[in-house]
């Protein structure tokens, strides 16, 4: 048999011999890899005549209905007068091609439905080509081995997309696509997700293959004591806790006191210091270290042990300072309303006087217009005295 290859795109067509109106007529199947594909033959004027379909190899799948290729795949879903229909499951791109439709009369009518098989791509498969450091940049690649049509991909980082470099190549009927991206990167970016998204016509619509990226962006330590208590008394416990962060993150942790030795008390387990019965010959600046192969880190903490009596001394003179506050503020508040009250004193008597003084004064012009009464036109006027 003759092996015949066809192409992808086909339009809907018929045949007819030239001493007949008889003809078949196909249309082009497009399916995804792994899918289920229907190819019909639409039949006019049949009048019982042989009909024979044969895959692209030219191998004869049924004739007639009876199926002639042991191939489960292939399955007869209709033979009607009308009408011829084969289902495909498990579509492979080996499938890919013409299938023929042949009707035999006096003249032979055939017409070719070209299947079309497409592949999805994978998830993206995404690296690192080098260890992220802060303040460097990071590179990062993804790749789709399979797809058909080529599958475009694009990168996105905290919902924002990113312009990559592409690149692709036809292995066979597949293609193999890439894409780099390329950004710098900080201590905050460490534990970010970077997506890859992957899309073509073999998907359904709206849908994709995603693969995301964490970022792993080493950094140099930072270190923080934390107490246990702000307040520290003779006979006390304190515990400091040594917060540290790093990546890598440092692998041991150093306890010191200045220029001297941790008192024989203390107990150093990793991020915690313990120091039971406190006194003040353990006052002092204490420090944790760490480090790893991107820095060293230093936190001191001043430790001040206070003694109770004098703590209980200081606070019980307080109340003995706010009485004394609140008396001599009454003192002046009574002092205040005195020299007010005397001055109201002093201020309405010499009001009195003057009042007096100018009583008299009129008593004297009454007194004088009495005994001139009858002087001139003046009418006589009297005064109450």
């Amino acid at each position: 048999a003759r092996r015949f290859q066809w192409p992808l795109l086909l339009v809907w067509a018929a045949a007819a011999g030239t001493g007949s109106a008889q003809g078949v007529q196909t249309e082009n199947v497009t399916v995804a890899e792994g899918g289920v594909a229907e190819i019909t033959c639409r039949l006019h004027q049949y009048d019982g005549s042989i009909v024979v379909l044969q895959n692209p190899a030219r191998q004869t799948l049924f004739f007639n209905g009876t199926r002639a290729l042991k191939d489960e795949r292939f399955q007869l879903e209709e033979f009607s007068p009308r009408r011829v229909r084969i289902k495909l499951s498990d579509a492979r791109l080996d499938d890919e091609g013409g299938y023929f439709c042949q009707l035999y009369t006096e003249d032979t009518h055939h017409q070719i439905a070209t299947l079309t098989v497409l592949v999805a791509p994978e998830n993206p498969i995404v690296e690192g080509r080098e260890q992220a450091v802060e303040g460097g940049e990071v590179e990062l690649s993804c790749v789709v081995p399979r797809s058909r049509p080529p599958a475009v991909l694009r990168w996105y980082r905290d919902r924002k997309e990113l312009r990559g470099v592409d690149s692709r190549q036809e292995n066979g009927k597949v293609w193999s696509v890439a894409s780099t991206v390329r950004f710098q990167v900080d201590r905050k970016d460490d534990g970010g997700i970077v997506t890859c998204e992957a899309q073509n016509a073999a998907l359904p619509p709206g849908h994709s293959k995603q693969t995301q990226y964490v970022l792993d962006v080493q950094y140099s330590p930072t270190a923080r004591i934390h107490a246990s208590q702000a307040v520290v008394r003779e006979g006390d416990t304190l515990v400091l806790t040594c917060a540290v962060t790093g990546n890598p993150r440092p692998g041991q942790i150093r306890w010191s006191r200045g220029n001297e030795s941790l008192p024989e008390r203390a107990e150093a387990v990793a991020e915690t210091l313990t120091l039971p019965g406190l006194t003040s010959l353990d006052n002092g600046t204490y420090t944790c270290e760490a480090g790893n192969k991107h820095g060293q880190a230093r936190a001191p903490y001043v430790l001040v042990v206070y003694d109770p009596g004098a703590v209980v001394e200081a606070q019980t003179s307080v109340p003995y300072a706010i009485v004394g506050g609140i008396l001599a503020l009454l003192v002046f508040l009574i002092i205040c309303v005195l020299v007010g009250m005397v001055w109201c004193s002093v201020r309405q008597k010499g009001s009195y006087l003057t009042h007096e003084a100018s009583g008299l004064d009129e008593q004297g012009e009454a007194r004088e217009a009495f005994l001139n009464g009858g002087d001139g036109h003046k009418r006589k006027e009297e005064f109450f005295i």
